[in-house]
């Protein structure tokens, strides 16, 4: 059996965010990082990295610069609503599109050169007792985070089932040349066609562009229609190493259990319901679960109290403006506004990528425009 202070599975960037907290807090503490992958390793995502995120990993200690580097800043968004309108500005802070085949081996290495220990491992079963977690009868730690990912096993584990269809989101995602006019910009688009899907193309500097196409699984989407949806909403797209991922959406959130085994990211479905974006909420929860480790067995109601001072606001206005975003009406509006009014836009890049409230601003702007 071997024994550490806190057993992370999943190395992504919700366990390396949440094992970096770990050792910032509690520099002598052991914390063993389990994976069935061996790094680096591709993710099926859209790549793309709001700076909130890299703000978060700063202040973990994680050297972003290092973490980008070679992925240049995208200082432009694109958004065109379900009928057509289109609102391209500049973002108050750029985002930068980097591969996950290299991200996460970089975030992950960073946190092992501080501290923290990995193991390639394939997790199968967990068990709780009052004073320990024990993993395959292998690993055993005070607290357990399951940082792994939309298929969780240690979700599974802990008896908590899996999102409804109606709050769960099927996404196909591949690389092609950058589209004219689109470097340097990335493109979120959006159709009254097998509404609500979106399709989108994000830079990556390097004259390629990560692009994909999503909607809801209560659709009942085949991967042929992932397929011919991406190239309908991009025409001219020549994508390449096309995959398909499942997207549990923050709809559907699981309350946190109690006691020793904490949930993060994907595992704990925080996946924005507007854009699809989990990164930003992948390195804070992961970041908040690290911190909440120290509980011991209270860990799961402190992680749950901080989750919900962070970020209970805004996933109640993302929630909300999902509901709101079914009528492609009010999505047009909304672009209107923020065609209109550069703080409306910047309203909606926040609500859509990182941690921003719907704001009275933003709901009477687009009110305004309905027609």
């Amino acid at each position: 059996m071997e024994h550490a202070d806190v057993l992370v599975v999943g190395g992504g960037p919700a366990g390396a965010a949440c094992a970096a907290a770990v050792r910032r807090a509690r520099p002598d503490a052991d914390v063993l990082v389990l994976d069935r992958a061996a790094f680096p390793r591709d993710k099926v995502c859209g790549d793309g990295i709001a700076p909130e995120a890299l703000d978060v990993l700063a202040v973990l200690g994680i050297d972003v610069a290092a973490l980008t580097d070679g992925f240049p800043a995208v200082p432009r968004l694109r958004l065109q609503g379900p009928r057509g309108t289109t609102v391209e500005r500049e973002t108050a802070r750029p985002s930068v599109v980097v591969p996950r085949a290299v991200l996460d081996g970089r975030l992950l290495d960073q946190v092992l050169a501080g501290g923290a220990r990995f193991r390639q491992h394939t997790v199968r079963s967990v068990a709780v007792s009052p004073t320990h977690v024990e993993v395959d009868g292998r690993f055993r730690a005070p607290v357990l985070v399951g940082a792994d990912g939309a298929e969780s096993v240690v979700r599974r584990a802990l008896g908590v089932p899996p999102n409804r269809p109606d709050q769960l989101a099927v996404a196909i995602r591949g690389y092609a040349p950058v589209l004219p006019g689109t470097d340097g910009v990335q493109v979120v688009t959006t159709t009254q066609q097998r509404w609500p899907a979106y399709a989108w193309s994000f830079p990556l500097g390097d004259g390629r562009a990560n692009v994909g196409y999503g909607e809801l699984v209560s659709g009942g989407v085949t991967r042929a229609e992932l397929v011919a949806g991406l190239h309908r909403m991009l025409p001219g797209v020549q994508p390449t190493g096309l995959r398909a991922h499942r997207l549990p959406l923050s709809t559907g959130r699981p309350r946190q259990p109690g006691g020793r085994v904490l949930l993060a990211g994907d595992a704990q479905s925080l996946i924005n319901p507007l854009t699809g974006e989990g990164i930003f909420y992948a390195v804070l929860s992961g970041a908040l679960a690290g911190a909440a480790s120290a509980a011991g067995a209270r860990a799961g109601q402190v992680l749950r109290r901080a989750l919900d001072r962070r970020l209970g606001a805004h996933l109640r206005s993302s929630g909300a403006a999902s509901q709101l975003s079914r009528w492609p009406v009010l999505m047009d509006a909304a672009v209107r506004a923020a065609v209109a009014e550069q703080r409306v836009f910047d309203d909606v890049v926040a609500l859509g990528l990182a941690d921003g409230r719907l704001t009275a601003r933003t709901l009477a702007a687009t009110l305004r425009r309905l027609v």
